[in-house]
Order: C-alpha cells, then structure tokens, then sequence
C-alpha cells in the first residue's frame, strides 16, 4: 500500500474504500494522505507537495536545497513549489515564477530547480543570514559556480532580491559545518576583518591534528564556534581542552564563541587577536 497518495485518486481508481482512507490514513495537505503512522519527513512532505499541485509543480527553494543533498533542514520546513497558486495551504509557499526548461531537473523522481537556479531563488527570497547559510549549506554538497548563478540571475533582470544575492555570492563558502558557522563568518566579514579560511588545516601533512573552523593562518589566529555538543558530550569536551592546548602549544590564539556571545564582544575579541599578530585595520 502506498505510503502517500492523493485521496481523490484512490477512490476513484479502486485503489482504496472510503473507510480504508478514514481508518488508514492521515491528511498531510489538501485531497493528500499518507499512511497513518508514517514519519512525515522532509522527503514525504515534499513528495506530498507536488502531489498537491497535481504534479504540475516544480520543488524550490531550501526543500530543492535538501534533495540537492544540503544539509541542515528541518523535517518540518515549509515546503517551496514554483506553481500558479494564491492560496497554498499551512506548509507549502507557492511562488509564481518563471522557470526556463534548463532549470528544472528530476531528483528521485521530482521536478527540481536546478542547484544554480536553486541557489538563485536561496539567496533572493530568505532573508540575509538565512540566505548566506542555506548557499554555504549548499555549496558544501553541491558545488556551483557564481558566474552560473549570476547566468541565471541575468535572464530575470527585474526579479525581487537580485541586489542581495549579488552581495552574498561573494562571500559563500562551502567549508562552513553548520548554520552558525556561517552566520559566525558573516559577522567577522561585517566587522570589516579580511576573510577567513574555513576548514583550515592546523599542521601539515601527516602532521595535521585539527581542523579549524576558520582561521587566519597567516596570523595564526583561529575563530571556532562551540555548539551545545561541545559542552553536553564529554568526550567531545576532552577532546576540545586538548585540542586547543595543542594549537597554543603550536602558536595559535583561538577565539571560542558560544551562543551567548554577543557580537561587539566578538569583534572585540577578533580585533585584539588580529592585531596583537601585526595586522593592520
């Protein structure tokens, strides 16, 4: 039996009874269903999405981001599709836009933007820190070159956000781990300081024991965030204290952040490493 369908045509095809439907399944949107107790993941939602546009939509947007194999999204995040629909319900944000034929792909079997069209839409319709973490999110699993974004960007010259994601592609980086590395990255390049280097290698050769977030290696100042994993996981704990002695027995400054840290005490604190290191503002 199928885990999601769209209920009109189970009915009309046989396929299911009425009282199969009622007792079986569960509505995810309008006239579609999925098999009660079936885990309603991002992949189902977005399957049940298209079906709700009777397979005339195409996936956009950050969902297109995740079938592109970017990390980092929610089971439960809106659902884009390009389609022509006002009225979408809870769940789905239906864009009217135009698509050309060589921005549209199939992904398990989906209409998908394009990753260069999807990155196009990422970075005009999100609002900026977003917007910056869902192209590094990307670019992580799915290289894409700024010029072919930039290609795309060239046909819709009147389309809303271009400004902004001509600002944001400069600064993408697929070396960011995770979506506060990204917006970490993002505060640094708006204090005005030179970019980082994401992933650097901390060593050389066999000789690498870390692996910094970001870092100015020609300061040998290090920038890294500490998630809650870094403080609940002991092991994970250990291995940071020793971590960091071995990068300052090396001649490292590193900067910690947490989430409670506020941004002028970070910058605060970048300035002060950078030019304790001979780096000029």
């Amino acid at each position: 039996m199928n885990s999601i369908l769209i209920g009109s045509e189970a009915l009309s095809s046989g396929l299911l009874t009425r009282h199969t439907l009622a007792v079986g399944y569960v509505r995810l949107f309008p006239d579609v269903y999925i098999r009660k107790g079936a885990d309603p993941t991002l992949r189902l939602r977005t399957v049940g999405a298209w079906l709700w546009s009777r397979r005339r939509g195409v996936v956009a947007g950050v969902a297109a981001a995740a079938l592109h194999g970017a990390p980092h999204v929610d089971a439960d995040r809106e659902i884009e599709l390009i389609w022509d629909n006002g009225r979408p319900p809870k769940g789905l944000v239906v864009r009217n836009e135009t698509l050309a034929a060589d921005e549209v792909t199939r992904i398990a079997g989906l209409p998908v933007t394009v990753r260069e069209r999807t990155a196009f839409d990422l970075g005009r319709h999100l609002p900026r820190d977003e917007a910056l973490m869902r192209l590094d999110a990307l670019m992580w699993n799915q290289r894409f070159a700024e010029v072919d974004v930039l290609r795309v960007a060239e046909r819709y010259p009147r389309a809303r956000g271009r400004r902004q994601l001509r600002e944001l592609l400069p600064l993408v980086d697929g070396g960011a781990a995770s979506p506060k590395e990204s917006w970490l990255r993002l505060v640094v390049l708006d204090g005005g300081f030179p970019p980082p280097v994401t992933q650097y290698p901390a060593g050389s050769g066999r000789a690498v024991f870390a692996f910094l977030d970001m870092a100015w290696p020609e300061f040998k100042v290090a920038l890294e965030y500490d998630g809650d994993q870094h403080r609940t996981n002991r092991r994970q704990y250990v291995k940071d204290i020793r971590r960091i002695a071995e990068l300052e027995r090396n001649g490292w400054i590193v900067i910690r952040v947490i989430a409670e840290d506020n941004v002028p005490d970070i910058l605060a604190r970048v300035r002060s490493a950078l030019v304790s290191r001979g780096w000029k503002p």
